[in-house]
């Protein structure tokens, strides 16, 4: 595939204000599937599965668009710089250590995508698949990529679209990579097709970066189950001097410390965001309830979003675990009818 033709195929994606396109291999749900799809928390459990495999589907889409055509070749890891662009604020252990296992057993399914290193010679530099290139290094293992010739531009496009597709990068990495897009002297242009969203969007995840400084973000940390609303929130309480003062408190405090990423956001959101005359009440930093297999080859947590409810699924087994909960909700709902009228 030509450069031309590669770039074509990185920027022909609609640009969104909130999700990928849809899969085009979707499979037709049951009709009790379709009955119950969007009721209550039912609904919401289906719609949270749905939303999964849809952002798997786009990723592997994505990957396969990229790498469509080009050989295959294994790559000494210690040859390989990471991207010269920072797409992750921080790895999950959890899902590094089980992509690990996964790779020592069954071998690296997916090629990373590589480009000749710009300014050093007999090296390369990572587009995407930075967690796949650990693991190599990890099992000391050469690592199966695919090298294509790409600029500084093609490159973070290709960077940008692969990794926002992906389900585990949070919306403030996404608003981050989109700010260090900027500073790096890119145009929104650009920025909008590498995370396939609109002018208004980018707008919106570039005030953020902009009002929130940076080591109050460094501070909470990547926040996987927060969504932008409360950011938002975050953002304009902070355009105050006042409240940047007391962030860098609330910070230093053990309670802050000990809270995980998303517990974090919440209390910095409840303590500086000026409460309204209605009367409103800050929501408490809890932790969200969870439950993990014992071979902690899966773990869920159960996020109340409303009248419904979702459910992030995350680890080794998640994608596989989530189609078979898709595929037997209708079992899984008479169960649960049966429980509760027995209750």
């Amino acid at each position: 595939m030509s450069r031309k033709n590669l770039l074509m195929s990185l920027t022909e994606r609609k640009l969104t204000a909130v999700n990928p396109p849809a899969s085009a291999h979707e499979v037709t749900p049951s009709p009790a599937l379709e009955r119950n799809r969007s009721r209550g928390a039912f609904g919401a459990i289906t719609r949270s599965i749905d939303e999964l495999a849809e952002k798997a589907q786009a990723a592997r889409d994505i990957e396969a668009r990229l790498l469509e055509g080009a050989a295959i070749i294994e790559v000494d890891p210690q040859t390989i710089d990471v991207s010269f662009i920072a797409d992750r604020m921080e790895d999950d252990e959890e899902a590094f250590n089980a992509l690990l296992e996964a790779i020592r057993e069954q071998g690296q399914d997916s090629p990373i995508l590589l480009r000749p290193h710009p300014s050093e010679a007999g090296r390369y530099m990572i587009v995407f698949g930075h967690r796949r290139h650990r693991v190599a290094k990890a099992l000391g293992r050469m690592v199966r990529a695919v090298v294509k010739e790409l600029d500084d531009r093609e490159h973070v496009i290709a960077q940008g679209q692969e990794n926002s597709a992906r389900a585990d990068l949070s919306f403030i990495e996404k608003a981050a990579f989109a700010g260090n897009l900027e500073k790096s002297g890119y145009e929104r242009e650009v920025i909008m097709q590498a995370l396939s969203v609109d002018k208004t969007v980018v707008s919106k995840m570039l005030s953020v970066v902009k009002d929130i400084p940076d080591v109050v973000i460094a501070s909470i940390g990547a926040a996987r189950n927060s969504g932008r609303d409360r950011w938002y929130r975050l953002a304009q309480a902070l355009r105050e001097a006042s409240s940047r003062e007391a962030a860098a408190k609330i910070t230093r405090t053990d309670e802050f410390v000990s809270a995980d990423s998303d517990e974090r956001l919440a209390l910095l959101v409840d303590r500086l965001e000026p409460q309204k005359e209605q009367g409103r009440k800050p929501t408490p930093a809890r932790q969200a309830p969870s439950w993990a297999a014992a071979d902690r080859s899966v773990r869920a947590t159960l996020r109340p979003r409303g009248k419904g409810v979702s459910i992030d699924l995350s680890d080794k087994d998640a994608k596989s675990f989530g189609t078979w909960i898709s595929d037997n909700l209708d079992s899984l709902y008479e169960a649960f009818r049966k429980a509760k009228q027995e209750n």
